[in-house]
């Protein structure tokens, strides 16, 4: 057997032209972005930007390979800044015999920012093209000054059907493929092994390969992956989660959204999927606790209460058992009436108290501990709420003399809440009758 069938299949399957790559279609198309400049034979730094087997490295091989140049690697993983010295130092060295170096930095974002920065000299002067992968997102994650000299592309997961075609070309392929063992995938196998890929080329390549290794190809019938197959190579794949990149955030954003849409069956399911991802519990629950008050609030106080219990019933039960109170709170909160009055005006108060941060507290609202502080008249024409009806003291002011009256709660309709809509008419009706006498 030919030594390159030692290499994995996913390696053995990289495309070697434009015409051979699968996917990414919005970049490279006719008339596209990337397909012009490398049919061009041109080249200038960018960043790929996309998810874990979208073909960052395979990409970047090509494009050196269309503008006949070296193509040099790094990855932020185990590289320094010797490291990128040392590359910068070679590229430098094929510049004098006129040959042009892409430098490709694998996982870009693991550099910090003095790493980062080493690149940007020689990025300035031609030394190197540089082309870096990364699947966080490059404007939390890439400084300013590389961003400002690499344009980014955008790359996406593969579809259903760029994997199916991905799948069939590798169990066909005689050279690089699984072709020279004549093998079958059933459509069942193959939409489960999709499924189970994420969009992920790489992914789908490595599990193909590990149900190949499971045929049996000793039956006298033809030699097929079947369901049965793909089942046992799936059973303990990983979930699709990064523990604080993007993938995190947008699964913790989509079980947010839907606490706040009510819709108890899809959080539900967002909630498993960090969990199942290897979420730490405890930080579902932190924000359960910031949703219960940001989108329930006062339209029912009783949230905060239950994932409070709900984090305790956890934290004595562990995980297991204790994942039962967290989907109690989950779907509580779904369900729940919902406000974020108490929220809004939180931000409203900030902004107020950010823009008039040195107004003098009013004197009759000031402390008099002491007899100096009396006889400057701290505590002067007071009203104290309990000696009057209903322990409210009508038309008393509590901003500062410079502000006018600002309304910066506004309680919704619903839920408990319009009660205390109800109430704060009330009060605002009686402050603004006194007021007027």
């Amino acid at each position: 057997m030919d030594a390159d069938f030692h290499t994995p299949l996913a390696s053995r399957m990289r495309p070697a032209s434009i015409d051979d790559f699968i996917g990414q279609t919005h970049l490279l198309s006719a008339g596209k972005p990337l397909y012009q400049m490398l049919n061009g034979g041109r080249l200038h730094s960018l960043i790929l930007w996309g998810p874990p087997g979208t073909g960052k490295t395979s990409l970047a091989r090509m494009m050196s390979e269309a503008v006949a140049a070296n193509f040099a690697t790094l990855s932020a993983v185990t590289s320094g800044v010797a490291d990128i010295r040392k590359a910068v130092d070679s590229a430098r060295e094929s510049i004098s015999t006129g040959e042009q170096t892409v430098l490709f930095v694998d996982e870009v974002h693991r550099f910090n920012k003095s790493q980062q920065d080493a690149f940007l000299p020689h990025i300035e002067d031609g030394s190197i093209t540089f082309v870096g992968a990364t699947t966080e997102n490059p404007s939390f994650e890439l400084n300013k000054a590389l961003l400002s000299r690499a344009r980014v592309y955008i790359l996406r997961s593969l579809g259903d059907d760029e994997l199916r075609q991905l799948v069939k070309r590798a169990i066909s392929d005689p050279l690089r493929g699984l072709g020279d063992r004549q093998l079958t995938v059933d459509d069942k196998a193959l939409n489960m092994l999709i499924a189970a890929s994420h969009g992920d080329a790489r992914r789908i390549l490595t599990m193909l390969e590990l149900a190949a290794d499971l045929v049996d190809e000793g039956s006298d019938s033809a030699a097929a992956i079947t369901a049965e197959i793909v089942s046992e190579v799936t059973a303990f794949r990983l979930q699709q989660f990064d523990k604080g990149g993007d993938v995190f955030y947008d699964q913790i954003s989509a079980l947010q959204k839907s606490i706040r849409g009510s819709d108890p069956d899809a959080a539900m399911y967002w909630c498993q999927r960090m969990i199942q991802g290897g979420c730490d519990p405890h930080y579902l629950l932190r924000r359960l606790q910031v949703i219960a008050s940001e989108d329930i609030g006062n339209a029912d106080p009783r949230a905060i209460t239950v994932v409070l219990s709900a984090w305790q019933a956890f934290d004595r039960l562990g995980p297991g058992e204790g994942d039962i109170p967290i989907a109690q709170a989950v779907t509580y909160l779904a369900v729940a009436p919902k406000s974020n009055a108490a929220y809004l005006s939180l931000k409203a108060a900030k902004r107020l108290a950010g823009e008039y941060s040195d107004l003098p507290v009013p004197t009759h609202l000031r402390n008099a501990p002491t007899a100096l502080a009396k006889s400057m008249g701290h505590g002067d024409g007071y009203r104290y709420s309990h000696d009057e009806p209903g322990s409210f003291s009508a038309g008393q002011r509590y901003f500062p003399d410079e502000l006018k009256e600002e309304f910066l709660y506004n309680p919704t309709d619903n839920g408990l809440e319009k009660k205390i809509l109800e109430k704060v008419r009330y009060l605002r009706e009686q402050n603004k009758r006194a007021r007027d006498e």
